[in-house]
């Protein structure tokens, strides 16, 4: 259960007004001189898949420490995430999170992994409420290896839709515009599901659930 909510989160995030809008910028940081995408799609993601599973090992390294205080680990876990999907609906503000913009030019493979381990560290507010409530998860966990596998879906989560853009863009532009013609909508069902899972980390029902389903 955790793994898909952590996948379902990386999607979000590439669905956020933060990513969606920027998409033909992306795709044109990808093609370079060589008009060809897919590559360097390729190593971006390559490149915010690296920090994202070193997140995940160190949350989870923290989680494991904290290991016999479990339920109060979920329960600041879970109070965070829920703060993050209050400030997804702009009614609670974090200014921490405050993204920057990658400066340099993606010339070859190296560059453009360069940009993803850009990206990964500059998310900007929306999306970066999600990698938020995936770490939360990863921190919960309780081992490292399963926080870099949490963050690894994550990063999966956000990066195929990535690579299917790089090779699809044409034929995706309709369902990108309805996107964003309906993002009001977007966002209550997006914060909605944030603070749900928050609330299901808080009061032990996510742990319930992955017993279950184990």
């Amino acid at each position: 259960m955790e793994y898909l909510l952590t996948f379902l989160e990386g999607i979000l995030s590439f669905l956020s007004p933060c990513t969606l809008p920027l998409l033909p910028v992306y795709i044109g940081y990808f093609a370079g001189a060589s008009k060809k995408p897919l590559p360097g799609a390729l190593a971006f993601v390559a490149g915010f898949t690296a920090v994202f599973c070193a997140l995940g090992v160190f949350a989870g390294s923290v989680g494991a420490l904290l290991a016999r205080y479990q339920a109060a680990v979920n329960l600041v876990c879970g109070v965070i995430v829920v703060l993050l999907g209050l400030s997804f609906l702009e009614l609670l503000p974090i200014p921490f999170f405050r993204g920057t913009q990658y400066r340099g030019e993606v010339r070859n493979i190296f560059s453009a992994f360069l940009f993803g381990v850009v990206y990964s560290v500059s998310l900007t507010p929306c999306a970066g409420a999600f990698l938020g409530a995936a770490l939360m998860l990863a921190s919960a966990s309780g081992t490292a290896l399963r926080g870099a596998s949490l963050l690894l879906l994550y990063a999966l989560g956000l990066g195929i839709p990535f690579v299917l853009s790089a090779v699809l863009i044409d034929q995706l532009r309709n369902a990108f515009a309805f996107v964003k013609r309906h993002y009001h909508a977007f966002q209550l069902l997006c914060g909605a599901f944030l603070i749900a899972s928050g609330v299901a980390m808080a009061t032990g029902w996510l742990t319930r659930l992955m017993t279950f389903f184990s």
